[in-house]
């Protein structure tokens, strides 16, 4: 999964994108709204996380004209404005959810969660497919209750598929969803990834469909 973290302090915006990598995120990071306009409206994010007080742009004008241009990523607002009339002209504006600070990273990483989630249509942070659960809140996979390892990549391409259980994704598409922006990206790599992960989940789970790319489908 790749995030947008928008974000002007320096210091922050290090120890929010390095809690980020850490929950096992792919994260590109701006220091002003005009970089993030430009970043939203042409790069698919799973979600992003929007500072309103930004240099050039503020953020609020960011928001409104990623919607204006029909970008759908889920927004969370993340600011120092405390107000309840800041709040109303940021979900007005298009947010999804709203953070203000101070607070709590482990608070930001579950709404985070829940936006992806909604995004996809699911109200539950234990995602199930089959005999295959992965546990969001934690990042811990299992099958059938035995725990599954994986490495960082591994978990991130699981994550996505299991969000979008019997869709067809490309390698295109998964390529721009587990690499931040400056990330070397190769296809070839992702068909590695494909093979190992399929190694550890039961036969058949991940179909190839010719052509098309890959989904993540329970044994029959």
């Amino acid at each position: 999964m790749r995030l947008l973290l928008v974000e002007d302090d320096a210091l922050l915006r290090a120890q929010l994108g390095s809690a980020l990598q850490a929950a096992g995120y792919a994260v590109d990071t701006a220091d002003n709204g005009r970089d993030a306009e430009h970043l939203g409206q042409t790069e698919p994010y799973d979600a992003i996380v929007l500072d309103l007080g930004l240099p050039v742009l503020d953020g609020l004008t960011v928001l409104q004209r990623w919607r204006a241009a029909a970008v759908a990523t889920p927004v969370l607002i993340l600011t120092a404005r405390d107000s309840w009339h800041d709040k109303v002209a940021g979900i007005d504006a298009g947010a999804d959810d709203y953070l203000a600070k101070p607070f709590h990273t482990e608070e930001l990483l579950a709404r985070l969660r829940a936006l992806i989630r909604r995004a996809q249509g699911m109200a539950s942070p234990l995602l199930s497919c089959g005999p295959v659960t992965l546990d969001t809140r934690t990042g811990r996979a299992s099958v059938a209750g035995m725990a599954l390892p994986l490495t960082a990549h591994e978990y991130r391409l699981l994550a996505y598929l299991m969000h979008r259980p019997g869709q067809v994704v490309s390698r295109t598409e998964i390529n721009e969803h587990l690499y931040a922006q400056d990330a070397d990206r190769d296809s070839n790599t992702i068909e590695v990834f494909v093979a190992r992960l399929r190694r550890k989940l039961p036969a058949g789970m991940i179909e190839t469909v010719r052509g098309l790319g890959y989904r993540l489908a329970a044994p029959a």
